[in-house]
């Protein structure tokens, strides 16, 4: 019954069988190798973005820092949510990779809203040298609190920065679950929503460690390749970053990982229906809700494994709605979803 996170799960078998194949023999360093030419190809034809620019990093941190460090100058801000990973979880990285440039939240919800991104937007530049000046927008897709953009939602929020003619990241750890719970392909909830970068998760849906950031514009790539090696992300023995991704795309294994992560999340948001109050949409694999202290306390003595959020297990009043975040893996058996569910039934 493990809930606690979508990191701790396992490899798959197709990922791990790759991997030993890429081990024979010799191959080119620093992604000069024919596996990581094949990998940039399939991303491209995924993406339906044949002049795009493909680059391998280990982390999703790697990811969206040197992504942003190369859309945005020393002396800019970068506009995200209150919520946002590079805000919450990534120790400053954001501002030590760009040189310093600073992070503006926008009001609101995990979910920018296209007003309160504009206003947030107008805010900014208007001490002229003594104030930052605008820089990149980046949105989180799923978000930190498991809620999915639409489309529309998109599409809305990249028109606001096109205004500005401001650049958009997008922070797509869990890329893949998004992908599955709106229906629609890569290429749709990313350029043709108007993202100008985006970073295309595997660590979070059953790779090792492996993240693709997707420059849909060449020419805004210009510097990342630099930026990696100074950041320390160009790995020499490539091949393996590229193995990983290659057996991530084959047969769409992707889209299956998010689909068996997503279902599972489905069948915990029904089997807790009246028990648990949803604090989220709960549309890809992760559900925030909360529970009465008891059941909580049920839940984890009998060995299921998840995060309270915001909230304490210390406490007299046994009704009392602790707010819990169950993220389900590719990996999670639905035998352990029905013991969680029966559990947390059982008072």
């Amino acid at each position: 019954m493990y809930f606690a996170s979508d990191n701790g799960g396992p490899v798959p078998p197709q990922v791990l069988d790759r991997l030993a194949t890429a081990n024979a023999g010799h191959a080119d360093a620093y992604g000069a190798d024919a596996l990581s030419q094949e990998v940039t190809a399939r991303l491209r034809a995924l993406f339906e973005a044949p002049e795009a620019e493909v680059f391998l990093v280990a982390t999703g941190t790697a990811a969206n820092v040197l992504a942003l460090s190369t859309l945005c100058q020393p002396f800019q801000t970068v506009f995200c949510s209150p919520q946002a990973h590079i805000h919450m979880d990534e120790c400053n990285a954001p501002e030590f990779f760009t040189g310093g440039a600073k992070l503006t939240l926008v009001p609101g919800s995990d979910r920018m809203s296209p007003d309160a991104l504009r206003a947030t937007i107008l805010g900014e530049e208007t001490r002229g040298v003594h104030g930052p000046q605008r820089g990149p927008v980046s949105l989180t897709q799923v978000t930190e609190y498991g809620n999915v953009y639409g489309l529309d939602d998109l599409r809305a929020l990249t028109a606001v920065a096109s205004e500005f003619g401001l650049p958009v990241h997008l922070d797509g750890a869990r890329f893949a679950n998004a992908c599955v719970a709106l229906g629609c392909t890569p290429a749709e909830m990313t350029w043709k929503a108007g993202v100008d970068v985006a970073v295309f998760g595997g660590t979070k849906n059953g790779l090792m460690g492996v993240e693709a950031v997707i420059f849909f514009d060449p020419a805004k790539a210009a510097a990342f390749g630099y930026r990696r090696k100074r950041g320390a992300q160009l790995f020499s023995k490539h091949r393996y970053l590229a193995a990983q991704m290659a057996a991530y795309l084959q047969d769409d294994l992707w889209r299956d990982l998010a689909e068996r992560a997503n279902a599972r999340c489905a069948e915990l948001v029904d089997g807790l229906k009246g028990i648990a109050e949803p604090r989220n949409d709960a549309r890809a694999n992760m559900l925030f809700a909360a529970m009465p202290r008891a059941v909580h306390k049920r839940l984890l003595a009998g060995g299921a494994q998840y995060h309270l959020w915001g909230d304490s297990l210390d406490g007299d009043g046994p009704d009392e709605m602790l707010t819990a975040r169950l993220v389900c893996d590719w990996s999670l058996d639905p035998a352990a979803v029905k013991a969680f569910v029966d559990l947390a039934r059982a008072g």
